[in-house]
């Protein structure tokens, strides 16, 4: 469990912060797609990573295959569910409730590990920088001022906190709970990058240094795991 909820929020805070700084960044200048698209590849290994070195293992250790088979399925259907109630609402509303489930994660994975957790939070940082880079610039295109964007997306941030929050909540209960929790925290980390990160950054045509980008992620938390 992480070592208290001002700790955690602490923590969360980072993605938070670099959600505004990126906001700023795309007010102050145009970034190409090929960069977002790197930083949502890298993002993707880094969380890749943090999923087999820290997550699976865990489970392995509490070793209660039913509840977290049910937390898996649990993870997969809330993620289709969020992505098929919000399909035709503005980018807010999907946006808003990727970061909650965001936040979420952050406290399962750091009640999994402090090296899985922060390995988590590496990925679902560079997660928020992308999501600025590339979603203020499209707010700004639909009507909203600068100022207006930035403060949207700094709103946005915030729901990581509360999802951070109501993880912490949950995640100090008995080892079939946490195991259900880390079951549905592992197939939701593997939904948000294969049909969110890469999915979108595949928008963009990839280069040789785009892909090579997602294994870097993945290999660096690897080698850092054996040290």
């Amino acid at each position: 469990m992480p070592e208290s909820l001002p700790w955690l929020l602490a923590y969360t805070l980072v993605p938070v912060v670099a959600i505004v700084v990126s906001s700023c960044l795309a007010v102050a200048r145009t970034y190409g797609r090929q960069l977002i698209s790197s930083f949502q590849h890298f993002a993707a290994g880094v969380v890749f990573a943090a999923v087999a070195v820290e997550l699976v293992p865990k489970l392995h250790e509490i070793d209660a295959p039913v509840p977290m088979v049910a937390g898996f399925i649990g993870g997969v259907a809330a993620m289709l569910a969020a992505r098929r109630a919000f399909a035709g609402s503005s980018a807010v509303v999907p946006t808003a409730v990727d970061l909650l489930i965001d936040g979420i994660l952050i406290a399962i994975g750091m009640a999994a590990g402090k090296f899985g957790g922060m390995l988590l939070l590496v990925g679902l940082t560079i997660e928020a920088l992308s999501l600025g880079l590339s979603t203020t610039p499209a707010l700004v295109r639909h009507g909203a001022s600068r100022i207006n964007a930035i403060a949207i997306m700094a709103g946005l941030g915030l729901m990581m906190l509360l999802g951070a929050t109501a993880g912490y909540v949950v995640v100090g209960a008995s080892a079939f709970l946490l195991a259900a929790i880390l079951g549905f925290g592992v197939s939701s980390l593997l939904y948000l990058v294969t049909e969110d990160l890469l999915l979108e950054a595949h928008d963009t045509a990839d280069t040789p240094l785009i892909t090579a980008t997602f294994f870097v992620g993945f290999l660096i938390p690897i080698v850092l795991a054996d040290l």
